[in-house]
């Protein structure tokens, strides 16, 4: 009978960067667990990009997905509210519409689980006797920090950015005060009291489920489970089930820019994308083009009009905007290097040009689904880090992991110059520094592909999480 099947529900935030790992997971229970996934989405109305891939999916009838109508937020909020505090905000508002919708489903779902900002939903996954779950889709040092954050809260005076020692982390790396997260850059900011508050709320379902895998990160990992000092904190158990990333879809007619592609040497370009939220300003664009230019490497760049705000500008908006040629180049750019470069405006299909055989870079934004995936193409990066855990995943990369490279200063603080650029882009692609980092990144593709196999890891992490659950069931059936 199909109603044997588990049926489980996925509570994602809005913004593209959430949504991709919650369908990510979805389809990973639904194509290699045999259960049901229902998805439920609190939309937003300003995102073309994140309305097409929930076209697309439901399409493909794998997924149910059911879209939470949006909430009005706007007499909570000003001008000045960050992209986070605005999230909490949102899925605050958007309970009394996730449990009407939840009770109105035919078939009610028997696990929850929420992504990092869902996590207030948990009294509607007890209240309809659910198993609850918490989905990080990142790593686990950023789930250390966030959970240990309560601590750092009562111990620290001061701001965190102006501590003269690194934040210790019990048993993990410690974390530079510049690495900290966004949220934790101001503490008199609203976003900081919702960011204690989430780490918080990470321990308070069954279990914590991480989009990472075991031989990545060990040392987090063992201290999130072994270490008494976090384990007083964390208590629930805490399972690796990634890495969960988007396939390259081929498509029936070859797009222009993978035909493109495919006329280039193997390993010979380097992808340049800052993700579904990330823009840069005006002189950066421009100081990034020269940089392309000068290093006469062959690029492709997913290219967006400068952001006057902050660099996070397009979370809840990509894929808005004109597709024509942009007149915030440098003259005569697209004249000089059309022979070498392919500007893509807006969005682009990233898992795609990442797996293609020419491609053997990355300079990125750093951003986890990002990282996920560039690992598992076996693709190096170059690190610029531009808002949330970006700055954590940077170090972890260049100085942990050892497939990137990144600038000398952050470059969120100062633009980084065409120069520096150049020979950033020349050691990644030409030189033996760079080959080293791509065959380390190949040994973790082939380490991620073993997690997910049948015998890995993470795969048998998820077969035991759906155990329990469906013991719970059969418990709570039972009574």
């Amino acid at each position: 009978m199909e109603n044997s099947k588990l049926h489980v529900a996925i509570l994602s935030s809005p913004g593209m960067g959430h949504l991709i790992p919650v369908l990510n997971l979805g389809n990973r229970l639904v194509n290699h667990h045999n259960v049901e996934v229902t998805i439920l989405v609190v939309s937003t109305t300003s995102s073309p990009a994140e309305s097409q891939i929930l076209k697309s999916t439901t399409s493909q009838n794998q997924l149910n997905i059911i879209e939470i109508p949006p909430v009005d937020i706007s007499s909570l909020i000003d001008p000045k509210t960050t992209m986070v505090t605005q999230l909490c905000i949102m899925m605050r508002a958007a309970r009394l519409g996730i449990r009407s919708t939840i009770a109105a489903m035919k078939r009610c779902p028997d696990v929850l689980v929420v992504d990092l900002f869902g996590t207030e939903a948990f009294p509607i996954a007890d209240e309809f006797g659910m198993p609850k779950y918490v989905y990080i889709p990142t790593n686990a040092w950023f789930t250390a920090l966030s959970t240990y954050c309560q601590v750092l809260d009562k111990e620290i005076e001061g701001e965190y950015v102006d501590q003269k020692e690194a934040l210790k982390i019990p048993g993990c790396k410690p974390v530079r005060p510049e690495d900290v997260v966004d949220p934790m850059l101001d503490r008199n900011n609203q976003q900081y009291r919702e960011y204690v508050r989430q780490g918080i709320g990470f321990t308070m379902g069954d279990a914590i489920l991480l989009n990472t895998w075991e031989d990545l990160e060990c040392t987090s990992l063992k201290a999130l489970r072994e270490n008494e000092i976090l384990r007083s904190i964390v208590k629930v158990p805490v399972y690796t089930i990634g890495p969960l990333k988007r396939s390259a879809e081929p498509t029936g007619s070859k797009s222009r820019l993978i035909e493109w592609l495919d006329r280039q040497p193997s390993e010979s370009v380097i992808f340049v994308s800052f993700g579904s939220g990330g823009m840069l300003s005006a002189q950066q664009i421009s100081e990034l083009a020269w940089g392309l230019e000068l290093s006469q490497q062959r690029f492709v760049w997913v290219v967006r009009p400068p952001t006057e705000g902050g660099a996070d500008g397009s979370f809840f908006t990509v894929g808005n905007g004109s597709d024509g040629i942009p007149d915030y180049l440098p003259d005569g750019f697209l004249t000089r290097t059309h022979s070498v470069g392919l500007l893509v405006p807006q969005w682009g299909p990233q898992m795609e040009i990442l797996s293609h055989p020419s491609v053997g870079g990355f300079l990125s934004h750093c951003g986890w689904n990002s990282t996920l995936e560039s690992i598992g193409s076996g693709v190096p990066m170059i690190a610029w880090p531009l808002y949330a855990e970006q700055r954590l995943n940077a170090t972890m990369l260049t100085e942990e992991l050892g497939i990137a490279i990144r600038p000398e200063v952050l470059p969120t603080k100062k633009v980084v110059g065409r120069e520096e650029i150049e020979k950033m882009v020349r050691t990644l692609m030409q030189y033996k520094e760079g080959k080293a980092m791509r065959d380390r990144a190949k040994e973790l593709k082939y380490s991620a592909e073993n997690a997910l196999s049948n015998e890995g890891s993470s795969y048998k992490s998820i077969s035991v999480v759906l155990e329990g659950c469906q013991k719970k069931l059969l418990s709570r059936n039972n009574v």
